[in-house]
């Protein structure tokens, strides 16, 4: 079995192609099933976020994953070790478009949760996904990394500011009702922003988010009247088509300055609202552009988390290697029994005068011996390092003809059960 990890984020591949690998959440459970349907994988999770989706996949032949997404994306993969030490560094920030940020722990966390929900986990991403989240969390608890709480929605606020000065006295319209809204509109309430809307398809969702900053709320169809009055608009939707197009914009604007930050991927904004006299628009892209320089500012607490990260994998490659002794050790202990149980049944007819008392003594005796014969290798094998753990093992199969033996007891020793949805 192996563990591979597949996908593309806001460091390899533009908005258009992250838009593509996308998914929302109503999508994300047949996907699961989808991909442990595949020959060759048994389980799976997927992480789907404004700047990566990526996919976690075990089985013997992971890589048939990739059958599943588009032909013609650039995607990054990496195994076992190489894999968990991606994911570790995304749940600590250290991989985000904003350095440290915390979001992504949450994310990460839904991400495993819907896997679970959805029975497409299975002992290694189980293993891989808590030692990761407890990883996270050990960086944000043991290094100032997340200090200041900066975020893609606290970033969308400083670009507004940066482009259009003071807040205060501006109306704020932001669309949808999620986690980054809230946080766009706590950001833009820190900010002294009082007039604000919320519209979101669900209203009750909008009403609550409203009144928590002293807002107001509306459904979709009174977005045309406020994007009319306003002065800046933040969208993070859920939807799978854009939500605002350049028709409609151009109609209510009139060529008046209007900001426009569209932090949804797949985008709510289409991008040919760019053209629209007087509107200014950042995408994930442009916003990932204006913080380039923020990558710098923790450097210091990065090294410590850096530290934090390789430690947690020196655990997680232990636990992984134990997989690789275990199958061998079952091997062994069968090729002894196997030799015990033969001799015996070659001298069953032998003892002539020996009683069952003392037949079950020689039996007992036989296997002692094995065991104990066995004993020095078991034990030299259980604490073998990473860096030897691979030769001896194969010499040791090599030694004892363990070949199929091993492999047969691989697959029972680590097959897990292919779970319907």
């Amino acid at each position: 079995m192996e563990l591979l990890a597949l996908g593309a984020s806001h460091k390899t591949a533009d908005l258009a192609v992250r838009e593509r690998l996308a998914l929302l959440d109503g999508q994300i459970e047949p996907f699961l099933h989808e991909l442990v349907a595949l020959e060759g994988v048994t389980e799976a999770v997927a992480l789907s976020t404004c700047n990566r989706t990526e996919l976690y996949v075990v089985g013997e032949s992971p890589e048939v994953a990739i059958q599943a997404l588009p032909a013609d994306v650039p995607l990054y993969s990496a195994r076992n070790c190489d894999a968990a030490r991606h994911l570790y560094r995304v749940v600590s920030g250290l991989d985000s478009m904003v350095v440290g940020e915390a979001e992504i722990q949450g994310q990460v966390k839904r991400a495993y949760e819907r896997a679970l929900a959805a029975r497409t986990t299975g002992p290694l991403t189980n293993q891989l996904f808590r030692a990761a989240l407890a990883t996270g969390k050990r960086v944000r608890t043991e290094t100032a990394i997340s200090e200041g709480h900066a975020s893609v929605a606290t970033v969308a606020v400083d670009a507004a500011r940066a482009l259009i000065g003071e807040l205060s006295q501006r109306h704020v319209v932001i669309v949808g009702a999620g986690e980054t809204s809230e946080q766009v509109a706590r950001a833009f309430h820190a900010h002294g922003v009082s007039t604000m809307f919320v519209a979101n398809r669900h209203r009750d969702r909008a009403i609550a988010l409203a009144s928590r900053f002293g807002g107001e709320s509306g459904g979709f169809d009174q977005l045309p009247d406020e994007l009319e009055r306003a002065d800046v608009v933040v969208s993070s939707t859920a939807s799978p088509h854009a939500i605002v197009g350049p028709e409609e914009l151009d109609a209510v604007r009139g060529g008046r300055p209007l900001l426009i930050i569209d932090l949804a991927v797949p985008r709510d904004i289409d991008p040919a609202c760019a053209s629209v006299d007087g509107v200014t628009l950042l995408d994930m892209d442009a916003l990932q552009r204006a913080v380039r320089g923020h990558l710098n500012v923790r450097k210091g607490e990065a090294v410590h988390a850096e530290a934090i990260v390789e430690e947690e994998i020196q655990t997680f490659a232990g636990w992984l290697g134990r997989l690789d002794v275990m199958p061998t050790l079952a091997a062994l202990r069968g090729r002894g029994d196997a030799v015990v149980n033969e001799l015996l049944a070659a001298n069953a007819g032998r003892w002539e005068s020996l009683s069952a008392k003392d037949e079950a003594r020689v039996e007992a005796l036989a296997r002692a011996v094995v065991k104990r014969l066995l004993h020095e290798p078991t034990e030299r094998v259980r604490t073998l390092d990473d860096e030897h753990r691979h030769a001896r093992l194969k010499l040791l199969r090599e030694l004892f003809g363990l070949e199929e033996d091993a492999a047969s007891e691989a697959g029972e020793a680590a097959e897990v059960r292919r779970l319907a949805g």
